[in-house]
Order: C-alpha cells, then structure tokens, then sequence
C-alpha cells in the first residue's frame, strides 16, 4: 500500500538550464509521450564521490507523487535508456528519478572505469540524499537493472531504512565474479531485447559503452563478488525480483538463486519466458509493468 503523497520541491543541484523542458534520451524502446515542462522534467549534475561530476535526470506527474523510483542503471548503459518506464508510471502519478553511474553516460570520470562498486553507491547516497531534502516523507523504490541490481543490493544492505522497498530487474547470484583473463566479452547488444530495433538503438547509441572494460576494473569486481553473499543476506526489506527467462545472460536462473538467499520475508520472484535481459524494453513490457504495479500497490508492513 503507497503511502500518502507529500509536497515535492526543487532538487538543490545544479540544473542544465539548456535542457529543461526536453529530453535526449538515448536508446529506448518507444517515444516518451507525456508532456515533459519545466514543471515535471529537470536533469542536471551533482559531485560524487571523489568530486566526479554525477549526471541525473527527473520526471514528476503532474501534482505530488504517489511514490518515488530510483533508477539504478545496467553496465555500459545510461538513464535515457528507461523511457518506458517513464511513459508507464509518470502517468500513473510516480516520479522517477535516475542518474547516470560514475564512467558512464554523461557522467564524468573513466569510462566503465571504477575503483570499488562502493563508489557507486556513495554516489547514490549523495543523491537519495539531495531528493530526501525535496521530499522527506515520500516513499521511495529503489530499481536497479543488470549491474545495477548489484548496486541496489550494496545500498539496501546499508539504508535499507531509506527505503521503501526493493525492484531487482535482470541480475542475480549466479555471476561470479570478473570475466577470466582472455574470455571475450559478449556482445551485449544481441541479449538487450528480441526488438530489432532496440537491439539497433542499442548499437547505435553513442552513450552506451561498446568497447573492452578496463582491467582496472577487473579488482572491483572481485571484491563485489566476495562482499554479495553477505549483503544480499542483510537485505530484509519488500523485494520483487523480475527477470527474463530467454536472456542468455542467465538471468532467470540467477535471479531465482537471488530470491532464495535474500532474507526479505516480503519477496516475489517473476520470471518471463521468451524475455530476454531489458524485460523493460521488450515488447510484452505492458505485462511487466503492470506486474510491477500491482507489487506497489500491494500492502508491504516493514520488517
């Protein structure tokens, strides 16, 4: 059950005046058809961790928000890339905001490049915080898709009590780790979605990262790898856990090792045969959603 709507402010970030009132979403599997103003639509930058410069975008509906997402996107990718999700819950009167991970999109620092995944969720914290000061009463779903889903995991096993629940959208536990010396990264283009456009878009989207992640890399990933059991053990808030039965990245196998060890009492596992891994960007996403509108709307107690 959706807790009552309070007052939604002005984020004190700075805003990129140029681009409020229109929006370049990158890759995404539809237009964005609601009307985005000054009044509903903001992005801008904020400093992360280390003073990298953050990018981060915002929808409102028209009047306060029944609740709010927070977007934690996949590996290479970029937030533009969640229009769905916009054109589907901003109209039903939820506020989405996303920012684009530390290396990628239009966020500063090395490409793909980070030192520990903890960087990644000091960053979210710095902006969970700044939207906390918009609307401290406002429930607030932390989504996180693919690498994000890790991210998500890191941050809830920390302030989970910031929460009011948890989305995991194609990850799981049964990505152990980096990928070996010399083994060739897949080409990730061809797992996104059975939409040849979106798999298109995908390629030619010039904020998606295409090329060979950095070894650097290759340390941090370890660790996250050692640290996951762990936290996904400390996680004891509402999860739904939805993945693609058809991604060749294993998502359904993983996300149903995710479910069986998260501690959450409140947990719902979907899976979607013939999905690949952006169940958001597939073209049977209508049933996604409303699945996923249906566990927002449902009653939650607290743990």
């Amino acid at each position: 059950m959706l807790a009552r709507a309070c007052h939604v402010g002005r984020l004190a970030l700075h805003v990129n005046r140029s681009t409020v009132g229109s929006r370049d979403t990158g890759a995404t599997a539809g237009p964005i058809t609601i009307q985005e103003t000054a009044l509903n639509y903001l992005d801008g930058t904020f400093p992360g961790k280390g003073g990298i410069e953050i990018y981060h975008q915002r929808w409102l509906p028209d009047g306060d928000p029944r609740a709010l997402l927070l977007v934690a996107h996949g590996y290479g990718e970029h937030s533009g890339r969640y229009g769905n999700l916009v054109d589907f819950f901003v109209p039903r009167g939820f506020g989405i905001y996303a920012l684009d991970h530390r290396g990628h999109g239009r966020s500063g620092g090395e490409r793909v490049h980070v030192d520990s995944f903890d960087d990644y969720v000091d960053d979210l914290k710095s902006y969970s915080g700044l939207i906390r000061v918009a609307a401290a009463d406002m429930p607030v779903y932390l989504l996180g898709h693919s690498m994000g889903v890790f991210i998500a995991v890191s941050y809830a096993a920390r302030y989970q009590d910031e929460l009011a629940g948890l989305i995991l959208s194609g990850g799981g536990m049964g990505r152990r780790g980096p990928r070996p010396a010399g083994v060739k990264q897949p080409d990730l283009a061809a797992t996104v979605s059975k939409d040849p456009a979106v798999v298109q878009a995908y390629r030619d989207d010039p904020l998606v990262f295409h090329g060979t992640p950095p070894a650097s890399r290759r340390a941090a990933m370890a660790d996250l790898a050692e640290a996951m059991p762990g936290r996904v053990r400390a996680v004891t808030l509402p999860v739904l856990i939805m993945a693609g039965g058809a991604s060749p990245l294993g998502d359904g196998e993983g996300s149903q090792q995710l479910y069986d060890r998260v501690s959450s009492e409140d947990k719902t596992l979907k899976l979607y045969d013939g999905l690949m891994h952006e169940i958001f960007n597939e073209p049977e996403r209508d049933q996604v959603f409303a699945d996923l509108l249906a566990w927002l709307e449902a009653d939650h107690p607290s743990p």
